[in-house]
């Protein structure tokens, strides 16, 4: 086999294809990391996912890898596979500037504690991916690989570009409101955002406490659940988290449900303004699965973004002031007026924002005694063009309430690009939800393969 073909084949692979080839010795990572490295010099100029890219640096932990399995010593779940990291999650040796001129420079000496996770797991640091300005709106410079006029989405649209376009086999993102579910849609991949909770926080930079989630990308349901086993673990300066048995995640998304699962469609408040082709894909996905319920949340779910605006703002306010202060005219205006809205939060609004919390959760509760997975919008259709990130309102309630959320490239819209299917799961229900969406891939590949 030539080396070209060897390349084409290795990043063929999905993750967890590659960590078996990697464990039994029948590929190195150090092969696997130079044929993502040349992927990269290839696409990257039209894409422009990267920030921070040093291939002297993986290639040194490839070459630490492959010695360490030589040894005979035990590797783990993640030896060798090549992973992009978001440029607000601190990694050692690499900067970490957060998508402003204000962190230009910066380079911290600690690993963010899922990075930390990572390298035990045995994963190889790729490099770091672009973000938007500190994580919110303002468009960064990278693309969409389906159209390079169009945005992949945001916060994360460096790691949800890297892995569509075969930069990287997984991606490490964030989501405050839709910056993982969103890009993963316009960008045709998997994208999951666990349970608030789940994932460690500590090391990667905050925008809210109380709405940050970190997760990541992959090409299918099985790899994203390889990536956030490697990433789930206690952490104890995380105060969201709570000391847990681990999750298991792959082995819950491969294993068979034990009954059918029970979906139900939720349109929820903004179907209205969802695109034509959005509306007509979900609805022949639903007549195609044909045992899914409709179900219409309470109107009061409707006020979500209000109140999930409180807080955000709020928050914006308090950690990014210092941004503000040190040079307020090297912020995009739009994070600007933000933080200066919320300046003006009364902390009475504050706190009853946080009580809806725990209120909506009630709600969604009696539903998933009865559901398994909710099917719902995560976008209003296809990637829009340059100037925006997309809305984040289809996914601004899930975030809110914490609960897990993911993004499956299950539609294709008008023009041929990708639209995502939002799945919706039980807050702590994480491992389910995976198995659900895969057993959801599967009957729908079935039912492809039966017509043809």
């Amino acid at each position: 086999m030539s080396r070209g073909d060897q390349r084409r084949e290795l990043l063929a692979l999905s993750a967890c294809e590659l960590a078996q080839r990697l464990a039994e010795g029948s590929a190195r990572a150090v092969e696997v990391t130079e044929a993502y490295l040349e992927r990269i010099e290839e696409m990257e100029e039209g894409i422009g996912a990267w920030v921070h890219l040093d291939p002297d640096y993986a290639l040194r932990q490839a070459r630490h890898l492959d010695r360490h399995r030589q040894s005979g010593a035990p590797i783990g779940p993640l030896h060798g596979v090549p992973i992009a990291v978001k440029d607000i999650i601190d990694v050692a040796g690499l900067p970490c500037e957060n998508g402003t001129p204000l962190d230009a420079g910066r380079r911290p000496d600690r690993d963010a504690f899922v990075v930390s996770r990572l390298r035990e797991a045995g994963a190889v640091i790729l490099g770091k991916t672009v973000t938007t300005e500190l994580a919110v709106y303002q468009p960064a410079k990278t693309r969409n690989p389906h159209d390079p006029e169009r945005t992949p989405g945001g916060s994360s649209s460096g790691s949800a570009a890297a892995v569509a376009a075969a930069m990287a086999p997984l991606a490490l993102g964030s989501q405050t409101n839709g910056s993982i579910v969103r890009p993963a849609a316009y960008c045709g991949i998997v994208g999951f955002k666990p349970s608030r909770g789940l994932i460690s926080r500590s090391g990667s930079t905050t925008q809210s406490p109380t709405l940050d989630h970190l997760g990541g990308f992959a090409r299918s349901v099985e790899d994203v659940a390889l990536l956030h086993d490697g990433m789930a673990g206690y952490d104890e300066n995380d105060r969201s988290m709570r000391l847990l048995a681990h999750p298991q995640l792959l082995a819950t998304a491969r294993s068979k449900p034990p009954v059918k699962p029970a979906l139900a469609f939720v349109r929820g408040p903004y179907w209205e303004d969802t695109e034509a082709d959005l509306r007509e894909g979900y609805q022949e996905l639903v007549a195609e699965l044909g045992d899914v319920d409709e179900v219409d949340l309470p109107d009061i779910f409707g006020r979500a973004v209000e109140l999930h605006r409180t807080i955000h703002l709020a928050d914006l306010a308090k950690y990014y002031g210092h941004y503000y202060n040190k040079d307020k005219e090297l912020l995009s205006p739009r994070l600007r007026e933000m933080i200066e809205e919320g300046q003006k939060i009364l902390a009475l609004d504050y706190n009853i924002a946080h009580d809806w919390i725990e209120i909506f959760n009630a709600g969604l509760e009696e539903i998933f005694e009865r559901y398994d997975a909710l099917i719902t919008p995560g976008t209003s259709g296809q990637a829009p063009g340059l100037e925006t990130t997309g809305s984040p309102a289809f996914c601004t309630l899930w975030t809110f309430c914490g609960v897990p959320a993911l993004s499956l490239p299950l539609l294709v819209g008008k023009d041929d690009l990708p639209i995502g299917v939002q799945l919706v799961g039980r807050r702590g229900r994480d491992g389910r939800l995976l198995r659900t969406a895969r057993w959801l891939v599967e009957r729908l590949r079935a039912s492809l393969e039966e017509r043809n």
